[in-house]
């Protein structure tokens, strides 16, 4: 069942970029590891290998994931085969989680407009918003059909624009060339317990692919079925030392402490989340000839997620259940919004379409092109007013419903050998991506039906860039390489709009937002020095420009817990970044140490008013990160049998200047404070045995300290909703191959059942079973 893949590249084949590459070195370790550990071989197509065109051995610090490492995890959705890599972090709430977002480096796990992914040259990142809405659709890929993950750190190739300021994670999937049917079966179940909630939560997940090489036309079909319970993603409190006039006197809230370490009363929760994904999947690839072939992706999502079981703690005098209003126990006073605890539902359908063609010109010209287009069909969410079971509610609610949004984007690169001085190679290229977004929130008189009774905000627009890069990749001689490119890029924002009511006859209103226009300049530089044999040095400098997206300009928005206001004069974030790479390769893998540094001036970030509940994106002057990475991969480390792969990331992220104090709470007083999100220490582990060429046994280990949530620091607690916690996870997994057709594993996640907290709760303590089977 375990089989290496006897990896064939579409069309032009593997780029030669000197042995000076770390990916190159890599590809070397991965001989020697297959050399000690043979297995069945299956041949499979990836019709572009992550070091194909983008040449990152020359410019960026790169960590590669093939299969072999990938069986070390517990792994139901793509984004957990990269949760333990360097610098890098995942906020996966629960198995199923819509806003599984990503942090690389000095950009947190809510700056998601500054990382990039791409399945197949397919973008997998949603620059259409930011923050927990701005995850990268994951679920467009299965994990299942993945063959090698690459992630470039920073924005160091001229390839990729200043959204890759943390860094870009390349995804190539496989095409069988022989028929194959292959399916997996996966059960979870995590216990959990906090606060005035405690169950057992369950999921399941069923994967069914089907793939065949017909003459020169490869097929592929997919199928993928996730349904899982998730523990509450919110506990809700108050605490008022005056309680309101006429306050109701109740029993039941949990005594604890908040966020800012101060007293809290605990009145409920949000209840068990439903979530359930139905992906499908067609990969058409063509081979025209040995030199041209072309691959076509259509992948469609439908998703919902469901929460209509919020539980309240509350109990009145008659035993009853109090679900909304002012309430008193033991003299404290709570204020529970009507809306606080009513129910909410999201259906969300998207279709993603890529289209890839790459061949050579000649012997010394190679071309590819990439196309996608991306289209929310629907994106509806619906909230009740109140519980159902409160004897107010009156069947009202509010929908948000975004419509006409998407985007497409097309890139032509040309990729020139052996023009001017030996080893000297050029690559270049255009690029356009063009983002639309609108979103209507409205009253609605059946919550369920979601039927239009009264705006309450609309808001939109459209942003834009063009772009040509060049980049010149040369191996001076055999100790040196060198690397200079540039990037020019045109931002535009057009067709904005927000909603507002009119300060003289309160009328509904919308107000257009003039367009706007930045060109900019992005300069790369990269010298790498081999000193000795299995010795490499690379120092790597660049600047980057991240234009605002859609939703940081233009949205406005009203829910029950709080509203948004446009920026629509926001500036382009500024980086400038540096590392230093020093990397001693073994006959089983590499060592490497990276410092890195990045200076961002006019930060975007999400800043709230907790009094008026508004909040709105603003510019925090100057953001400076310095830090080391420490890397270890090894294939046979102590004895034959174990591999190894080890990180540890110091990072001090601090902000050095706001001195025009933007925002809700004007001040200069968070200069010197930690960026938000950014813990100092991080660490990741995994450990594989094989026992023989059947039994694999493997245990991993994550391990990150607190952070703050806030850009004023005071968020201090520990372990309680809302806090930025520290923790240390541990995972254990092992899989057998009753034969060449069927493959059985069990695993297990958090295994000591730490509680801690990512603003929201991390999940308990969580069982794997799982059964795969080739035909």
């Amino acid at each position: 069942m375990r089989r290496l893949l006897a990896v064939v590249l579409a069309g032009a084949g593997v780029l030669s970029i000197g042995m000076t590459s770390v990916a190159q070195a890599h590809e070397q370790v991965l001989k020697k590891k297959r050399a000690k550990n043979p297995q069945p071989v299956e041949e499979v197509k990836v019709w572009g290998d992550a070091r194909d065109a983008s040449h990152a051995g020359y410019t960026n610090p790169t960590s590669v994931l093939t299969q072999e490492d990938m069986v070390s995890i517990n792994a139901t959705t793509t984004e957990d085969l990269v949760k333990y890599e360097p610098s890098l972090v995942i906020r996966k709430r629960y198995i199923g989680d819509s806003n599984g977002t990503l942090g690389l480096r000095g950009s947190n796990m809510f700056a998601t407009p500054r990382s990039m992914v791409f399945a197949d040259g397919v973008p997998l990142h949603y620059l259409l918003q930011t923050r927990w809405s701005g995850a990268p659709r994951w679920t467009m890929v299965s994990a299942s059909e993945i063959a090698q993950v690459e992630i470039l750190y920073g924005p160091f190739s001229a390839e990729y624009s200043g959204n890759s300021m943390g860094g870009v994670v390349l995804i190539e999937t496989a095409l069988p060339q022989t028929r194959k049917v292959h399916v997996d079966l996966d059960y979870f179940s995590q216990d959990f317990s906090a606060y005035g909630f405690s169950d057992r939560l369950t999921g399941t997940k069923t994967f069914f692919s089907y793939g065949d090489k017909i003459g020169d036309l490869s097929v592929y079909f997919s199928y993928n079925h996730l349904e899982n319970d998730s523990q509450p993603q919110s506990f809700y409190y108050d605490y008022r030392a005056t309680p309101a006039s006429g306050a109701a006197t109740v029993t039941g809230a949990i005594v604890q402490r908040d966020v800012y370490g101060k007293p809290a009363y605990y009145y409920g929760d949000t209840g068990v989340e439903q979530a359930q994904t139905d992906n499908f999947k067609i990969k058409l690839g063509y081979d025209f000839s040995d030199d041209w072939s072309a691959l076509l992706n259509l992948a469609y999502e439908d998703r919902n997620t469901l929460r209509d079981a919020a539980n309240s703690y509350l109990r009145n005098a008659d035993g009853s259940t109090a679900w909304a209003g002012n309430f008193v126990q033991d003299g404290i006073g709570m204020n529970i919004a009507a809306g606080r605890l009513g129910n909410s539902e999201l259906e969300r359908k998207s279709l993603s379409t890529g289209l890839r063609v790459k061949g050579k010109l000649n012997d010394q010209l190679r071309v590819e092109t990439n196309l996608s287009d991306f289209r929310i069909l629907k994106d509806n969410s619906i909230s009740s007013s109140r519980n159902p079971q409160d004897p107010l509610f009156n069947n009202t609610g509010l929908t948000a419903d975004y419509d006409d949004t998407g985007w497409q984007t097309l890139d032509v690169k040309l990729v020139l050998d052996d023009v001017g001085l030996e080893g000297m190679q050029w690559l270049g290229g255009v690029r356009h991506e063009g983002y639309r977004l609108n979103l209507n929130q409205y009253n609605s008189s059946n919550w369920l039906q979601g039927d239009n009774a009264g705006y309450t905000s609309r808001s939109g627009g459209e942003t834009s860039i063009d772009a040509a890069f060049v980049q010149l990749n040369w191996d001076i001689s055999t100790r040196w390489d060198l690397a200079l490119g540039g990037r020019y890029e045109q931002w535009e924002s057009k067709n904005g709009y927000f909603s507002r009511k009119n300060p003289i006859s309160s009328a509904f209103e919308l107000v257009d937002v003039d367009d706007a226009k930045h060109n900019q300049f992005s300069p790369k530089f990269s010298l790498g020095f081999v000193p000795a044999d299995e010795w490499l040095v690379r120092y790597s400098a660049a600047r980057a420009y991240r234009f605002p997206i859609v939703e940081e300009l233009f949205s406005q928005s009203q829910s029950y817990s709080g509203s948004t206001v446009p920026r629509p004069d926001l500036k382009p974030e500024n980086g400038v970044h540096h590392n230093v790479m020093l990397e001693k390769q073994f006959d089983g893998g590499y060592a490497r140490i990276n410092l890195f540094s990045e200076t961002i001036e006019d930060a975007i970030e999400s800043q709230s008013n907790f009094s008026t509940l508004v909040t709105t994106f603003s510019a925090v002057d100057e953001v400076q990160t310095d830090g080391v990475e420490l890397i270890l991969n090894y294939s046979g480390l102590l004895v034959p049998e174990l591999d190894a792969r080890f990180n540890v990331t110091y990072t001090k992220s601090v902000i050095e200047d706001n001195s025009t104090a933007e925002g809700p709470n004007p001040t200069t007083t968070i200069e010197g404070n930690d960026y938000p999100r950014m813990p100092r220490w991080r660490s990741n582990l995994l450990l594989t045995y094989h026992v023989n060429d059947k039994w694999d046994l493997s245990g991993n280990v994550q391990y990150a300290d607190k952070s703050f949530g806030r850009l004023q620091n005071d968020d201090i607690a520990e372990g309680v909703m809302g806090a930025q916690d520290g923790y240390t996870r541990v995972g254990v997994k092992t899989t057998y191959d009753f034969s060449e057709q069927i493959e059985v594993g069990f695993g297990v996640d958090n295994l000591t059942d730490e509680q801690s907290y990512v603003a929201h709760p991390w999940p308990g303590r969580t069982l794997y079973l799982s059964l795969s089977y080739d035909l």
